[in-house]
């Protein structure tokens, strides 16, 4: 488990598009789910910041994430995301795995 690669972030919709981004997300998470090493690419929301939709990713290696990026339709997923950011993306945090259930 130590190996294993956890990136967290936050993406920042343009006021009204937090849906249309969420739903780009969860298309990209039907893509990766067929990747190696994709233990987790879950989407949620918080309700009190009616904008940001948050990604949480576990992959077997950074290396394995990182490839998940030339899976078929991902980067053009990307792009059709960009437009409705507000500002660029933050690096997510990159969390070490201590342990828990369901991992």
């Amino acid at each position: 488990m130590a190996n294993q690669y956890l990136l967290h972030g936050k993406l920042t919709a343009k006021a009204g598009q937090r849906n249309e981004l969420a739903n780009i997300l969860l298309k990209a998470s039907e893509l990766v789910s067929t990747a190696k090493s994709c233990k987790l690419y879950a989407i949620s929301k918080d309700e009190n910041d009616t904008n940001a939709v948050y990604v949480t990713e576990i992959w077997d290696s950074k290396e394995d994430h990182d490839n998940s990026l030339k899976v078929e339709g991902v980067r053009e997923l990307i792009m059709s995301a960009m437009p409705i950011l507000d500002g660029q993306p933050t690096k997510g945090q990159e969390l070490e795995i201590l342990g828990g259930t369901g991992i």
